[in-house]
C-alpha cells in the first residue's frame, strides 16, 4: 500500500513537537497527530527547566562544565539503575538541543541558571515564558514548515503489515500509511489503572491524595499500543513524585524552612529545604513511607508568603505554609494540635520521648545558629517552643511524570523483548523508559529528555522511511 507520509509522531508535546520538526528538516513529509485540541502537552505545562551541561547560557555565567561531569553525575545519583547509552545521549545532546531551541527562538537567561538537582554545577536553564514558551516556539516551527497537524484525534491503534513492521496508525476511521511512526504520547500520570500497574508507589498512597500535574491526555496510549506490537516495558515503579500536605490538589510552590520533618521514629532524616529531586526518596525511605511537619504556633502565626511569591499569591496562587491556610487546616483538624510535645507525638502516632530529644536539639542548634545533624541553612530555622504544636502528615503522592515506558535504544528504535529493533517504530519523551531512573537528576532533566530523543527519533525516523523507498514520500 501506498504510503501516505514518511514520518507520522503521536503526540503533540515537547518530544513530538521536537521530533515532527527534526524529521521534516532531514527531508520527510510529517504527519502529527494529537488527542488535545491543542498542541504543547505536558510540556507547556511545566516549569520549562532545561537541564544540560556545556552550554553558551554556561559559558556566559563564566561556568566550566561538560557532557562527562553530568554524565558521572546522572549515573552515580541513579546507583547506575538507568540505561547507560541513553542516558550518554542526553549528556551528550542536551547542550546542543539547548542551542537549537535558542535558535527556535526560546530565551534562557544566564542570570536564571541554577542548580536544579543536588550537584553543585548550575545546570538548570529555565526558559524566560516557562515550559508554554518552548512548545509556543516549536509548535510556530511546526508552522512555518507546513507539517499536517491533526488535533483532537486520538490514535488508537498501530498498523501492522503482519510481518513485524509498524506502518501506520489508526485514529477514529482513519487508517494513515507511513515509513515510520514516532510514539510520543506522554506517560500515563492521568491513568489510574496504568498507575497501579505501573506506578504502584505513586497509586498506593489514595485517590484523595495523588493527584497528577501533567496532561489529562497522558492516558499512557503510547506505551500500550507499543506494547500490542511486541514492544517491551521497561522503568516499573519509577517517576517523579512530589510531596505534598494533601490540604488540596495545587501544585506547592513554596516549602518554608521552618518545618521540621520528623518520621515515625520521632527522628529528624533530611535538610527540610532539601531539592525535590531527592526529598521524595528520602520521604518514601521511612516507616509507612511518609513523615510529619512539626512546627509551632509562633511559626503558624507568622507565616507569610516570600516576597518572591507575594505578588503571585494576591493573584490567586495557592500557597499551604501561610496563616490563613493553616488557621483553615487547623480549624477542620487536618493539622493536628496538642498542647505539649507528648500529647502531639501520641496524636499522630510516633515515639513521644525521641521527638522530645529532635525538638531539643534542634532547638539548641537555632540557638546556636548552625544545623548540626543536617546542616540546613539556619537562617530559615526557628525553634519549636511556642504551644500549642502542630503536625501534620507529607507523603510523596504527586505525580510530576512517570518513567516506565517503551524501551528504546540510543537511536530511539522501540526494543521488543528479544532487544530486537520493532521496524518502523521510535519513541521519545515520557512515553519511553530506561532513561530517567529512581532518581530524578534535577529539574530539567524531563524536558532534556524529550527535546534530546525527540530528536533523535526524527532524524532516526526519517532515514528509516527514506532507507525503505530511496526517496521521500514528498519528493
Amino acid at each position: 500500500m501506498a504510503r501516505d507520509y514518511d514520518v507520522i509522531v503521536i503526540g503533540g508535546g515537547g518530544a513530538g513537537l521536537a521530533a515532527a520538526v527534526t524529521a521534516h528538516d532531514q527531508g520527510a513529509r510529517v504527519a502529527l497527530v494529537e488527542a488535545d485540541t491543542k498542541l504543547g502537552g505536558s510540556t507547556s505545562l511545566s516549569g520549562g527547566v532545561y537541564y544540560a551541561a556545556g552550554s553558551s547560557v554556561q559559558a556566559e555565567r563564566g561556568i566550566a562544565d561538560s557532557p562527562d561531569a553530568m554524565f558521572e553525575y546522572y549515573m552515580t545519583l541513579n546507583q547506575y539503575r538507568v540505561e547507560p547509552a541513553l542516558a550518554r545521549r542526553i549528556c551528550d545532546n542536551a547542550a546542543r538541543d539547548l542551542e537549537w531551541l535558542q535558535e527556535l527562538g526560546v530565551r534562557f537567561s544566564a542570570e536564571g541558571l541554577y542548580a536544579s538537582g543536588v550537584e553543585s554545577v548550575p545546570r538548570g536553564h529555565p526558559a524566560e515564558g516557562r515550559g508554554q514558551a518552548i512548545t509556543d516556539a516549536l509548535q510556530a516551527a511546526v508552522s512555518a514548515r507546513g507539517i499536517d497537524v491533526a488535533l483532537n484525534s486520538r490514535v488508537h491503534e498501530l498498523v501492522s503489515d503482519g510481518r513485524g513492521a509498524v506502518t501506520g496508525v489508526r485514529f477514529g476511521d482513519e487508517r494513515v500509511e507511513a515509513g515510520s511512526v514516532i510514539v510520543a504520547t506522554g506517560g500515563f500520570g492521568a491513568n489510574r489503572n496504568m498507575l497501579h500497574e505501573l506506578y504502584p508507589e505513586a497509586a498506593d498512597y489514595g485517590d484523595d491524595w495523588t493527584w497528577y500535574i501533567g496532561s489529562k491526555h497522558c492516558q499512557g496510549d503510547g506505551i500500550r499500543m507499543g506494547a500490542a506490537v511486541g514492544g517491551d516495558v521497561v522503568g516499573r515503579n519509577r517517576g517523579l513524585l512530589l510531596t505534598t500536605p494533601g490540604f488540596s490538589k495545587d501544585l506547592e510552590v513554596f516549602v518554608p524552612g521552618w518545618l521540621v520533618y520528623v518520621n515515625r521514629e520521632g527522628r529528624r532524616f533530611i535538610d527540610e529545604t532539601a531539592e525535590y529531586a531527592v526529598m521524595s526518596g528520602a520521604v518514601q525511605a521511612q516507616t509507612g513511607r511518609s513523615c510529619f511537619a512539626i512546627f509551632d504556633d509562633a511559626a503558624r502565626a507568622e507565616a507569610k508568603p516570600l516576597p518572591q511569591y507575594q505578588a503571585a499569591h494576591e493573584a490567586g496562587l495557592v500557597l499551604n505554609w501561610i496563616t490563613d491556610r493553616l488557621d483553615q487546616e487547623i480549624a477542620s483538624r487536618r493539622i493536628a494540635q496538642a498542647g505539649d510535645l507528648a500529647s502531639l507525638a501520641k496524636a499522630i502516632g510516633v515515639r513521644p520521648e525521641a521527638l522530645k530529644t529532635t525538638v531539643e536539639t534542634y532547638n539548641a542548634d537555632c540557638a546556636a545558629s548552625r544545623d548540626s545533624q543536617f546542616f540546613k541553612d539556619p537562617a530559615v530555622m526557628r525553634p519549636i517552643a511556642t504551644p500549642p504544636f502542630y503536625a501534620r502528615e507529607i507523603r510523596p503522592a504527586i505525580v510530576c511524570l512517570t518513567s516506565a515506558g517503551l524501551r528504546i535504544d540510543a537511536n530511539a528504535r522501540v526494543l521488543d523483548r528479544a532487544d530486537r529493533p520493532i521496524d518502523g517504530l521510535f519513541a521519545a519523551g515520557e512515553t519511553t523508559g530506561g532513561a530517567l531512573g529512581e532518581r530524578y537528576i534535577g529539574g530539567g532533566n524531563s524536558i532534556a529528555n524529550a527535546i534530546v530523543f525527540g530528536r533523535i527519533a526524527g532524524a532516526t525516523a526519517c532515514a528509516h522511511a527514506v532507507s525503505k523507498t530511496g526517496s521521500s514520500a514528498a519528493a
